[in-house]
């Protein structure tokens, strides 16, 4: 339902309230102005989870609130009721300010904490103040309130009541087209995004509690009138609750969600008054059946019936753009800056993940940050975003200091980023996502709204330069991956920025549209903006970029252009490994005959971006296997979805043996003995090194789990002097360790491996890879993906060469360590002089 079809809906409502309320009898009227006392509360609820998105269950406390501020103020201190009514709004407002400012910072069911803790606190103070509040006796109106003279009435109440809430209804509308109300969208979307536009998210969410408390505060203010008595009991935390759930019934977000909802949850349980001492059960029954019918709530519900009856909507007509439609150089940027980063450095407990990096990032060019997985690469890039604060160094923007800035004050400054993950705001248009960058955090009044034609008319531009094409009414929820790219990129550029960065854009593309985002990425720097890249698609990275910064352990190994770069000794060990890493230290064993586990045409997808394409993957018992490729290939989607925890949306087969296991979820695969020991350790911080193992463990039977530990601490003796030390204390090194006995306590048929040396010392990677030597001395069935090629080659009888989710080649371990394909997939190069071949049937 369209906002101005509510407001046609709402004006019909109005009328009849009005006339009905003229001439009802006084049962009738009271529910009626109950009904309009408790819409304006939900409306100011409203805001706060239909907009904002955050939940409260205290905000009873702010209608109690304005309820004794407008009694005490009439009774005490002699003022009219207009001027109580507005004393207790302005209190309300600055107390929901002060209690936001702290309650804000923390999310989900914390902020619901923090809320019932203030109703709470609320109701005491009503109780104990007694000079104050009455105590438990509460406070009693002596006459009723006059306006000009004129006594209010209980069916003047409920007139008055039903055009405020009329005029409530509105200024939502309103709010909801401004761009606050935008803000509080995209906040309840996504926060990363949100303030990489430049807009403050405790100040855009302090402004919604505002905006809710204060409508509470009206509420409670023709509360006490209407009822002429108050008391701690007239503001139970149940009424919090039934609020919030008369939100949620009528549709959060929606324009007459909360009247609905209020019409509901006052007039229910008279309906139901006749079922006596079961007539709560009732209506919380029903409540619970409309919730589980209509998630989205009443007003949504509509909506979706709507869309199947009525014709869809046609794209309205783009309006004419003036010559700038095809001069790019309305993007230019004037004032063009680079980014000159000196010696940043930060770290997180332990761990260094940045190490005093320096580069320069020129205007017009491009500059790419590249490097293994745990590098730094992304922590990099979030240092120079406002994302983390540096503990070290300096970042300048031109010649000014930004060191440490926020990242919503940088994007105001110029820096604008696009995500590693598309991060639009999925319940806004794609035209939305455009109009609100282009304010960068400056959301003008509360009720302005957030279009216009000379800002539409640039945000058109703009997706059109990024080359999306189409329907820009869409939300962007609706778009494929690839669009999702395009139009991050071209809300980047609506703020207008001296610097661009990108967190791997070309993810889970396909070849054409990478090609077109090489060619978008270059006309960009064109325009005088200094892109900066953090990528793994090495061909891509190649080809594009002016200057490339490799990382490796948190520092830069080497700074220069594509040939420096791929000819240099340090890169190519950072990618590949040491370069007699393919020389076995062992004698080859025999092939081994049978089959451990089979994978026949995997395709595994996120969202609507294939991952893996067509995988066959064979494994004899007893056999290592390396899974090879550049990040971003699909090697750790491929052990997820052979563990199950990534079950594949399309065809494919996964076998253990002759036994089919790719309809079983993950623990049923884990009790058949397919184990995955996670890339990123994933042990359980708070549990000891022992009870981590006795979780190893839980679903074997019949077994000495004692000897089974004993047996991990001859392994690794390191846990054995921390068993009882929790696990989140450990080293990352014993963290390893502490995972891969983890593993092989489930008792493993198939032992999977990924990204084992990932951010750990060389000596630690050598122990870890000498215990898996062992393992497969021993005949444990192993699959590896490690970051370390050399290493991974050197423990293995065979590897798969992956890219883009296809096996580009596989066979023997030294084969592939020696074959060209492996620098060109890890370092850039043509791999694609042929066809892509899967071998998989040559490598049984």
């Amino acid at each position: 339902m369209t906002s101005r079809a509510s407001l046609l809906v709402a004006v019909a409502a109005f009328a009849i309230a009005i006339g009905y309320a003229a001439v009802a009898d006084s049962y009738s009227v009271f529910l009626i102005a109950t009904i309009s006392l408790t819409a304006i509360g939900c409306i100011g609820l409203n805001v706060l989870l239909g907009l904002a998105g955050q939940i409260s269950l205290g905000h009873i406390g702010f209608m109690a609130i304005g309820a004794y501020t407008t009694v005490l103020l009439m009774e005490k201190a002699g003022w009219p009721y207009l001027a109580a009514t507005a004393g207790a709004i302005v209190l309300v407002s600055i107390v929901g300010g002060l209690l936001a400012m702290p309650a804000l910072r923390v999310r989900g069911p914390y902020l619901a904490m923090v809320t019932i803790a203030f109703g709470f606190i609320v109701e005491h103070v009503t109780i104990e103040w007694r000079d104050l509040t009455g105590g438990g006796n509460g406070l009693m109106l002596s006459a009723p309130p006059s306006v000009f003279g004129y006594a209010l009435s209980e069916r003047s109440l409920a007139i008055a009541g039903v055009v405020l809430v009329f005029a409530g209804l509105i200024l939502f509308e309103r709010l909801k087209r401004s761009g606050w109300g935008y803000a509080m969208r995209a906040a309840r979307d996504t926060e990363v995004a949100t303030r990489s536009l430049g807009i403050d998210l405790v100040q855009v969410r302090a402004v919604a509690f505002v905006i809710s408390a204060a409508a509470m505060a009206l509420a409670g203010a023709l509360f006490a009138p209407l009822q002429g008595y108050i008391s701690p009991s007239s503001f139970p935390f149940l009424q919090s609750v039934l609020l919030l759930f008369a939100v949620m019934v009528g549709g959060a977000g929606s324009v007459l969600g909360p009247v609905i909802g209020a019409a509901l949850v006052v007039l229910l349980p008279e309906a139901l008054s006749d079922l006596a001492e079961y007539r709560l059960l009732a209506f919380g029954v029903l409540l619970f059946v409309v919730l589980r019918a209509a998630p989205s709530g009443i007003v949504g519900l509509v909506e979706q019936l709507a869309a199947r009856v009525l014709p869809a909507r046609k794209p309205v007509a783009e309006p004419a753009i003036a010559a700038a439609e095809t001069d790019a150089a309305i993007l230019e940027t004037h004032n063009a800056a680079g980014l000159d980063v000196t010696d940043l450095s930060i770290s997180f407990g332990g761990v260094r993940a940045v190490q005093g990096v320096s580069f320069k990032a020129a205007p017009g060019a491009v500059t790419s940050i590249i490097g293994p997985n745990g590098a730094g690469k992304t922590s990099a890039l979030n240092l120079l975003c406002g994302f983390y604060r540096p503990q070290a160094g300096t970042v300048k923007l031109g010649d000014r200091d930004v060191t440490g800035m926020t990242s919503h004050l940088l994007a105001r400054v110029g820096v604008a980023r696009t995500f590693q993950t598309t991060q639009l705001f999925g319940s806004l248009t794609i035209l939305e996502n455009i109009l609100l960058a282009e304010r960068v955090g400056r959301l003008g009044g509360v009720v302005s709204a957030l279009r216009n034609a000379e800002t539409e008319g640039f945000a058109r531009f703009l997706l059109r330069f990024a080359g999306v094409d189409g329907d820009v009414d869409r939300l962007a929820d609706s778009l494929s991956h690839g669009e999702k790219r395009l139009v991050e990129i071209a809300r980047a550029l609506a703020l207008r920025p001296r610097i661009l960065l990108l967190d791997e854009p070309a993810a889970g593309l396909s070849k054409g549209d990478k090609q077109r985002l090489t060619a978008l990425l270059r006309r960009i720097a064109d325009l005088g903006i200094a892109v900066i890249i953090v990528e793994h698609d090495m061909p891509m990275i190649m080809s594009l970029s002016d200057l490339i910064v490799v990382l490796d352990g948190g520092k830069r190994i080497a700074i220069g252009d594509a040939a420096a770069i791929r000819n240099d000794p340090l890169v190519r060990k950072a990618y590949l490994g040491d370069a007699t890493a393919g020389e076995k230290s062992r004698a080859p064993r025999p092939a081994r005959q049978g089959t451990a586990l089979e994978v026949k045409t995997l395709d595994s997808f996120y969202g609507l971006s294939r991952a893996l394409n067509g995988i066959d993957l064979v494994v004899a018992p007893g056999e290592a296997v390396a899974v090879l490729g550049a990040n971003g290939a699909g090697k750790t989607t491929l052990m997820r979805s052979i563990a199950g925890l990534e079950p594949p949306r399309s065809t494919g087969e996964v076998r253990l043996a002759e036994t089919r296991i790719d309809r079983m979820p993950a623990h049923v695969r884990a009790r058949h003995g397919v184990v995955l020991v996670p890339e990123g350790r994933q042990v359980f911080p708070e549990l000891t090194v022992k009870q981590n193992l006795q979780l190893g463990a839980y679903a074997r039977k019949g077994i000495d789990l004692d000897a089974e530990i004993e047996a991990m601490f001859v392994r690794f003796p390191r846990l054995k002097e921390r068993i009882d030390q929790r696990a989140g204390l450990l080293s990352g090194g014993e963290q390893q360790m502490l995972a891969v006995a983890r593993g092989l306590l489930t008792g493993p048929k198939i032992y999977m491996l990924d990204e084992p040396s990932l951010g750990l010392a060389p000596l630690v990677v050598d122990e870890l890879f000498a215990s898996f030597e062992r393992l497969r001395s021993e005949g444990m069935t192993i699959i590896v993906v490690d970051q370390m090629a050399g290493h991974a080659l050197a423990l293995a009888d065979r590897a798969y060469l992956l890219e883009t989710g296809a096996i580009l080649k596989s066979g023997a371990a030294d084969i592939i360590a020696e074959d060209p394909l492996l620098e060109a997939a890890y370092l850039g190069g043509e791999t694609q002089a042929g066809a892509p071949q899967r071998l998989a049937a040559q490598a049984r």
